[in-house]
């Protein structure tokens, strides 16, 4: 299941903190990532690195599948942990980016009307420290670079899952385009993300490469929890709009 778009209310005129989100991410991958390896792994969030507190600027080999894989490391920034903000806007590829961007488009701008442009920034950004300090929490001795909006856009999923449940959502199901509930359209995808997440939870280097499913579960329950939040302060969640 792929979402294609979702229901939005008439006349709210343009999520400019999504579209600058968006913009940001692009504009990191093409102009700092493609042109520079040295950035990409020394600006991405290093578990080892976090906890310790020491920027590793050497190659350090891991076991992978039985072997013995070379693992790059670049001086980052200094203070090292400043690397929990600029992997969040940094990805692996195009299809890594294009696919998180698809999904910040197009549930990014709700949770933006609803929150105002400040709160949700605010929100973004502790989304996406929240998820990597999961991912650090489930191997805080790994070596292996984690990068990517992900965690950030989970949480954006969790918040609209709460705000919009009766949305419905224009998804890609078994070759066919068909509308389904947001809570049905993100409780599928929260519902893999936990199966993965929590089926890997004694992984270690020998899962280098593979996704941070516990980012993404991180990211997702403190979405789920800040929409709570938001909603008890602003009342109930918001009636999907209706079109005559």
């Amino acid at each position: 299941m792929f979402p294609l778009g979702d229901e939005n209310e008439p006349g709210r005129g343009l999520a400019a903190v999504t579209i600058t989100l968006i913009a940001i991410n692009f504009a990191v991958f093409v102009l700092l990532q493609q042109p520079s390896e040295a950035f990409t792994y020394g600006y991405s969030a290093v578990p080892a690195e976090i906890t310790t507190g020491t920027d590793i600027t050497r190659d350090v080999r891991v076991s992978v599948g039985g072997q013995s894989v070379p693992i790059p490391h670049y001086p980052g920034p200094e203070p090292i942990q400043l690397t929990l903000l600029s992997s969040i806007f940094m990805h692996g590829g195009w299809l890594h980016l294009l696919g998180n961007m698809v999904f910040l488009f197009i549930f990014g701008d709700n949770v933006e009307h609803y929150l105002g442009r400040f709160l949700y920034l605010a929100f973004y950004l502790a989304a996406g420290f929240v998820a990597s300090a999961a991912h650090i929490l489930s191997d805080a001795g790994s070596v292996v670079p984690s990068l990517g909006a992900s965690g950030a856009i989970s949480g954006v999923l969790g918040a609209y899952l709460v705000l919009f449940p009766g949305n419905r959502v224009t998804v890609f199901l078994f070759r066919f385009l068909t509308q389904v509930p947001a809570v049905v359209a993100i409780g599928m995808w929260a519902a893999f993300q936990f199966i993965n997440g929590f089926g890997a939870i004694a992984a270690t280097e020998e899962t280098a490469g593979g996704v941070a499913y516990m980012a993404h579960i991180g990211g997702f329950v403190a979405g789920v929890v800040a929409g709570f939040l938001f909603r008890g302060i602003r009342g109930g969640p918001t009636p999907a709009p209706r079109y005559a």
